[in-house]
């Protein structure tokens, strides 16, 4: 995926130079939460939409730079990358820069997400699992493995929390038995997190046990 074709660079960044309350006007205009800032087209950081609300309006942007964020990203970085950076700096605007810092423009999150949205992980029809194991006791290969097994394929799969040593991984599968592979997944002794209509175990697992609710209480 070819991120620099989504380089906004037709709105003009900061100039250091310019006054708060213009800075103001431009954030009035756009629905940025960040803005850049450059100095003879070096990227200084990025002014915050409550921060520049907050700043003495016949100053310039020069007396606050020690208010500027400094993310950015490369244009060479992937749209993994990208995502990533704008999941870190909360912003919904991602600066660019070359390999000598100069400005380049930026992205805008929506434009990263399309790219996101393109991938076979959400456009391509299949199922969703979660399943969780030991931090130490999963692996890739071996999940791979029980969905091949049972003859599907694996769309993604990310580690989606982790936490007191067990890790959940959320995956997508093409269309097939789920409930096969749900059933591999417990003799490997991973826990099934998602709930699915097909799965037949927890099914027969409710029915025992309202059976043998109802024994008890005879």
């Amino acid at each position: 995926m070819k991120t620099n074709l989504y380089i906004v660079n037709e709105i003009e960044p900061l100039d250091v130079t310019v006054k708060v309350t213009e800075a103001q006007l431009l954030f009035n205009e756009l629905t940025y939460t960040h803005f850049p800032v450059i100095k003879q087209n070096i990227y200084l950081g990025c002014v915050s939409e409550a921060d520049i609300r907050c700043f003495e309006t016949d100053k310039t942007l020069d007396a606050y730079q020690y208010a500027l964020e400094g993310f950015y990203v490369r244009e060479t970085d992937n749209w993994l990358d990208i995502l990533e950076s704008f999941a870190q700096s909360n912003s919904n605007i991602m600066p660019v820069l070359d390999d000598n810092n100069s400005y380049l423009g930026f992205f805008e999150l929506g434009d990263i997400m399309n790219l996101f949205n393109e991938t076979p992980f959400l456009s391509e029809p299949g199922n969703i699992l979660i399943v969780e194991k030991g931090v130490l006791d999963y692996s890739f290969s071996e999940i791979s493995q029980i969905v091949e097994s049972n003859n599907a394929k694996v769309l993604g799969l990310f580690i989606s929390n982790m936490k007191n040593d067990v890790a959940q991984i959320t995956l997508k599968i093409s269309d097939s038995d789920i409930n096969n592979i749900v059933q591999t997944f417990r003799r490997y002794s991973y826990n099934i997190v998602s709930r699915h209509q097909e799965d037949t175990f927890l099914t027969n697992l409710k029915e025992r046990s309202q059976y043998l609710a109802k024994y008890l209480n005879i």
